[in-house]
């Protein structure tokens, strides 16, 4: 239970904590850290980014996401107003608005950051590989690693459950070839305590994972992709460095990609993803570039609803891509003509000609769902969250007051609080970050009633 302060109120401590980042963590960090109040940036993962530089290009302008995002990473990890801490997770929060005390777990890189120089040696002579994260399993990473080549900061860690000296005690070729000594295997985790004023919450979402949506295919046939999957072959910096290709190695020649996979679906999510639409003709305006396939567009409504969408939808169906309107009943590859012979047949009913086709492609790429973090429940539990039906992180009130929550000095931005593009999330971030400052610029909480505690991670 959160303490409560005095009847004459008390001092607000003048640092804001924000948790997560991606680009809603960093653009709020920067806001913060612009008025010069101190930032802690707390990030899960060994890098700063987020999705946002998983991606390739970014609809409906496509620019260069890396163009784009890089330049923020590399401000985040030089402003001198932010406290960055990477491969970290917050254990608890105790206090009230103003005065929250935070318990910030580091964990072991067994790399000493301090010695580092990011000249990557440690990862040249690391023998031991396992799937990548940062390319969804398309490819592989060492034992040591960082998950890109900008990497913020670039300082590489060790997985304790693929490297060999920490599972059998043999091997240690990266702590012998580190020209500058920084490899350090009795580095264990460590808490951090800090105190801050106001706390802003930015720990984004998940993609749905459509392997029980047994109809698509996923997992059963090799060339059906998930959305974020085809970005990453997209992308030049991708396993495939930009070749859009199948398992094979050869170049489709028709691709299906098929809309609100998981989405407007009362099997799985109700609501709408928002983004899908978008990214689907994103894409099918990138593989027809890179390849010159048939790009099929198997979609239930199109919802380009942004500055600047609606054009793009435009330009994208000028392209020669082929929209067929009507919801997929199956990916299968049983072939009843020559055509669909040894390729994937996508089963779909088209409702403008009202008839069920069979559409014999290549590639299969999933428009799949936004959805909340897997340990969004432990997240809303810490910081006494509380969560809508869709188990997204609730507002104060939706329309008038989105960024605030239940819990005064703890405020939303991004998709952690429901789905929305990169224009939106950076707008919620710049509003959450001014509402953070608001606060701790006061820098004294008046009367006992305005100072009345809510608690944290309990009722």
């Amino acid at each position: 239970m959160a303490e409560k302060a005095g009847e004459s109120g008390g001092r607000i401590k003048p640092d804001v904590l924000v948790v997560g980042a991606g680009i809603a963590g960093m653009q709020a960090a920067l806001e913060v850290a612009d008025a010069e109040h101190h930032v802690y940036l707390v990030e899960k993962s060994p890098t700063v980014g987020g999705r946002m530089l998983q991606l390739d290009k970014t609809f409906p302008t496509l620019d260069c996401a890396s163009c784009i995002g890089t330049p923020k990473m590399s401000q985040v990890g030089s402003n001198r107003f932010i406290n960055l801490m990477t491969y970290s997770e917050v254990d608890e929060i105790s206090g009230h608005v103003g005065d929250f005390k935070v318990k910030i777990r580091k964990k072991a890189r067994f790399v000493d950051e301090h010695k580092c120089t990011g000249c990557g040696v440690c990862q040249e002579k690391c023998p031991w590989r396992a799937d990548s994260e940062w390319n969804l399993g398309l490819g592989k990473r060492k034992a040591i690693y960082t998950p890109f080549a900008q990497a913020v900061p670039n300082i590489p860690v060790i997985d304790k459950n693929v490297c060999a000296f920490l599972q059998t005690g043999k091997c240690r070729a990266c702590e012998k070839f580190c020209p500058a000594g920084a490899i350090d295997f009795n580095q264990t985790d460590t808490i951090v305590e800090v105190e801050v004023g106001a706390i802003i919450v930015t720990t984004g979402f998940d993609l749905l994972d459509p392997t029980p949506m047994i109809q698509y295919g996923y997992g059963k046939f090799e060339n059906v992709f998930t959305s974020l999957e085809v970005e990453r072959l997209i992308s030049s910096t991708g396993p495939t460095e930009g070749h859009v290709v199948l398992k094979d190695g050869s170049t489709p020649k028709g691709v299906a990609i098929i809309h609100c996979v998981g989405s407007r679906d009362e099997n799985y999510h109700e609501y709408c993803s928002r983004v899908c639409c978008m990214y689907g003709l994103k894409h099918a305006h990138l593989i027809k570039e890179k390849t010159g396939a048939d790009v099929y567009q198997m979609y239930i409504d199109m919802r380009c609803f942004g500055k600047g969408y609606e054009e793009f939808y435009k330009r994208i169906s000028e392209e020669d891509v082929h929209f067929i309107r009507g919801k997929v009943a199956q990916v299968t590859d049983i072939a009843i003509t020559d055509e669909e012979k040894d390729r994937l047949v996508v089963v779909c009913e088209d409702t403008l000609l009202g008839t069920l086709i069979r559409v014999p492609v290549d590639m299969v790429v999933l428009s799949i769902a936004m959805e909340p973090r897997t340990d969004a429940d432990q997240i809303a539990k810490i910081f006494g969250l509380k969560q809508d039906k869709d188990g997204f992180f609730e507002e104060e009130h939706y329309k008038l007051d989105p960024m605030s929550t239940g819990t005064e000095g703890i405020f939303l931005a991004g998709c952690c609080q429901g789905p929305k593009d990169i224009p939106d999330t950076v707008a919620q971030a710049i509003g959450a970050a001014a509402k953070a400052l608001a606060l701790v610029a006061r820098g004294e909480i008046g009367t006992r009633a305005e100072a009345e505690a809510v608690a944290v991670g309990g009722n």
